[in-house]
């Protein structure tokens, strides 16, 4: 197989749901019971795969990390999955306000 198949295409996906919940759970360092838990606080919703198991992407264990390492310092779980909600939005909101600001920029040199 060849890195410009369709797999390789997508195991260089971020959102290709690529490891089982054991699997992604071993690369963590932690449990399933965690990631069910991160699952049920809505931090992060893993596809299932045919046979109705679990399967978690690059960029869901990236989030999962941050979970984990708040967790990990003690935060509860509930409150470390919102943290990195909020974490998230914040970035988002930041990065949006830069294309503004960009655009703007672009609109005043223009004139």
């Amino acid at each position: 197989m060849t890195a410009d198949s369709p797999l390789g295409d997508r195991l260089d996906d971020d959102d290709y749901p690529a490891y089982t919940m054991g699997r992604a759970a071993e690369m963590l360092g932690t449990t399933p019971g965690f990631l069910r838990a991160i699952g049920e606080a809505r931090l992060i919703t893993p596809l299932r795969s045919e046979g109705g198991h679990r399967r978690y992407s690059r960029y869901q264990l990236r989030i999962a990390a941050r979970a984990r390492e708040l967790v990990d310092r003690g935060t509860p779980v509930d409150a470390a999955c919102r943290i990195v909600i909020l974490e998230d939005q914040l970035q988002e909101a930041q990065r949006i306000n830069e294309e503004y600001r960009r655009a703007a920029g672009a609109d005043r040199s223009g004139d």
